[in-house]
């Protein structure tokens, strides 16, 4: 298991970064730590290890990073298994999370034809919000842009769950304060992911934003309709945690990225191995994985509507990507 670059025991990205560089400077670090520059200290890795040839396995941004090898070292590899992994190559990140929307739209009112009730108690909680009464246990004014984004944990097997247990709660509770504190993603934990999510999306060109320029307008008239992944340029000055990386955020945004896939590479690596889709992904769409599975016509493909983006975590999703790779029964 490799921490990659800026995550784990790997110079883990906190607010020591800025203390230690400043914004400028740690906007600059932070633009080495895509999955071009992750691939370059697994092969440092391999020389290390004396290996020929490995196999690699990755999980979402993982699957990321593996495609980005395959376009660049595809020699080194022996069988790749990805889930929920296959991002889109060559589509601008403004596609992307524009079929993210149209993701969450699908999940929301899924969510909402189960619990039908739930619609209003959210229009009562999105009132709240708007009228800065939702407020945290560490001083965060909870905006409605970042209640929203509780819809985020739909796209795991038991995020439902999650929903669920939030709005059955009074909002006037300690019990609500702490739990929606934990169930909104983006927080302090990891500001790496709020002040560089985009940018991982991106294969080429800036992020500027993204999600929140292409937001559809049902999404902008129907605040009850859950996001996922959306980050929000607010959040930098509503979150307590996440105001120190301001700067750092909004430089990111602006930054021209390289590309970090070669479809020709790609076309021609031969790679082999199994690939786990999930039809109802709502991180790493389906659309946009069966087009780049295309490239790779070797890689044997599950589509399966079991489970969510956490597969790998909440099922035999590994076992049966060997078993594919292998040409064995799949049990």
């Amino acid at each position: 298991m490799l921490d990659q670059r800026g995550t784990g025991r790997s110079t883990p990205v906190g607010d020591r970064l800025l203390d230690d560089l400043g914004s400028a400077m740690a906007a600059e670090y932070l633009t080495h730590l895509r999955a071009d520059s992750i691939v370059r200290d697994a092969e440092a890795l391999r020389a290390e290890l004396g290996a020929d040839r490995w196999s690699l396995l990755g999980q979402s941004f993982g699957g990321f990073t593996v495609l980005t090898y395959l376009s660049t070292n595809a020699a080194a590899l022996d069988r790749v298994y990805t889930t929920g992994g296959l991002s889109t190559v060559e589509r601008t990140v403004d596609e992307v999370y524009a079929l993210s929307y149209d993701k969450m739209r699908t999940a929301s009112e899924r969510y909402y034809r189960r619990f039908p009730e739930h619609r209003e108690r959210m229009r009562r909680l999105v009132d709240l919000a708007a009228a800065g009464n939702l407020v945290l246990p560490d001083g965060e004014v909870v905006s409605v842009s970042r209640l929203r984004s509780v819809g985020s944990a739909l796209g795991t097997n038991d995020g439902w769950q999650t929903v669920w247990s939030l709005l059955e709660l009074d909002p006037g509770t300690n019990a609500f304060r702490y739990d929606l504190a934990a169930a909104m993603p983006f927080g302090g934990r990891n500001p790496l992911y709020f002040a560089f999510h985009e940018s991982c999306y991106a294969d080429g060109g800036a992020t500027r934003w993204s999600a929140e320029r292409v937001e559809p307008a049902d999404f902008a008239a129907d605040p009850t309709l859950f996001t996922g992944e959306h980050i929000r340029r607010e959040w930098s000055e509503t979150v307590p945690a996440l105001r120190p990386w301001r700067d750092v955020a909004l430089t990111l945004a602006e930054h021209e990225w390289p590309r970090l896939y070669d479809r020709a590479a790609l076309a021609a690596s031969g790679a082999r191995g199994a690939a786990a889709v999930y039809v109802n992904d709502v991180y790493v769409s389906l659309e946009h994985s069966l087009e780049t599975a295309r490239l790779l016509p070797d890689l044997k493909l599950w589509v399966t509507s079991e489970h969510e983006h956490n597969g790998l975590r909440a099922g035999s999703v590994l076992e049966r990507l060997f078993d594919l790779a292998h040409d064995r029964r799949v049990r």
